[in-house]
């Protein structure tokens, strides 16, 4: 089942709607960065909360950015993804674990920590990124985002995020069993239409609203093997869903290579250079966001620095 980002909106237009799921990305993640059950589901989350956002941009080029930094176990977990449906992200303590609840969750608001706070970073494609920051609320990250967009956008959202994630397999390839989220926004202006189209107050369709966004009937539904767009229509069924074919296929995917590697590596100027090549006998070194492994041999160490050499005296 391709992983994939779907668009809809109320009857009247007067909520829009991203649903999308990640399934295959983050078992790649889990695989990549050798993830514990309860980093996977947070990675998960915050890799789901980026798509979500940059779903919202204009620019193939734009991007957001998902930080969410607490006092938990967890450390820092970091997404990036992008409009054109690219996400890679990382956990800074990535064996951290916690007991599932109750539920068979995970615990990720404990992982996380409700102490701390959440930066988003918008790259529209142009100009300067624009950054926000909000204090954590819940450190489910669901909530987190859901709080970062009513008080830095003025918007009112509800996101539900949720994961299965089963390793009870040893050596499993594909412990998640699937990785989805729902975000919601009533539109601008979404009052006055409201008034017309309705005869329906603001503060009664955020009710309606709150009373559909089940996040146990939504993981039910998606324990049943539904597409996310089914499960849309089902949840929210009494706001009469009309999904867009504005359809996206997601992806893990990192735009790191050994040419970067090389580049950044002049940044240790010559000193560290000739380190490198006379006692390591060349040079490693690992993308944080996909844990891929560059290596550089002693040759090509020796290449760029003569050409860090020609630019200093150039």
């Amino acid at each position: 089942m391709t992983d994939r980002l779907i668009r809809a909106l109320s009857a009247d237009g007067r909520v829009r709607f991203f649903g999308i799921s990640i399934t295959q990305s983050l078992n790649e993640a889990y695989l990549r960065h050798g993830l514990s059950p309860t980093s996977t589901a947070a990675l998960g989350r915050a890799m789901s909360a980026s798509l979500l956002l940059a779903a919202n941009m204009k620019r193939d080029q734009a991007r957001v950015n998902v930080r969410v930094s607490g006092d938990g176990g967890l450390g820092l977990v970091y997404a990036d993804a992008g409009f054109d449906g690219t996400v890679r992200g990382f956990v800074s303590n990535p064996s951290f674990t916690l007991p599932p609840l109750e539920d068979g969750s995970q615990d990720v608001s404990q992982a996380v920590g409700q102490v701390g706070f959440l930066k988003v970073m918008r790259d529209v494609g142009y100009g300067e990124p624009y950054n926000s920051t909000v204090e954590l609320v819940a450190g489910d990250i669901a909530n987190d985002v859901a709080w970062y967009l009513a008080s830095s956008e003025q918007t009112y959202s509800q996101l539900m995020l949720t994961e299965v994630i089963d390793l009870l397999e040893p050596n499993a390839k594909s412990p998640v069993k699937f990785a989805a989220g729902i975000l919601l926004q009533i539109m601008p202006a979404a009052t006055l239409r409201a008034a017309k189209t309705a005869n329906r107050s603001q503060e009664d369709l955020i009710e309606q609203l709150e009373a559909c966004s089940d996040r146990q009937k939504f993981t039910t539904l998606l324990s049943q093997g539904k597409e996310i767009a089914d499960v849309m229509l089902e949840l929210f069924a009494e706001m009469q869903l009309d999904i867009l074919p504005l359809t996206k296929d997601v992806k893990f995917a990192c735009p790191c290579s050994f040419e970067r590697m090389l580049a950044a590596m002049k940044m240790f100027g010559e000193e560290d250079l000739q380190t490198m090549i006379a006692e390591d006998k060349g040079a490693e070194a690992t993308c944080h966001f996909c844990g891929e492994v560059y290596q550089a041999t002693t040759k090509q160490l020796t290449n760029l620095l003569t050409e860090l050499r020609i630019q200093t005296k150039a």
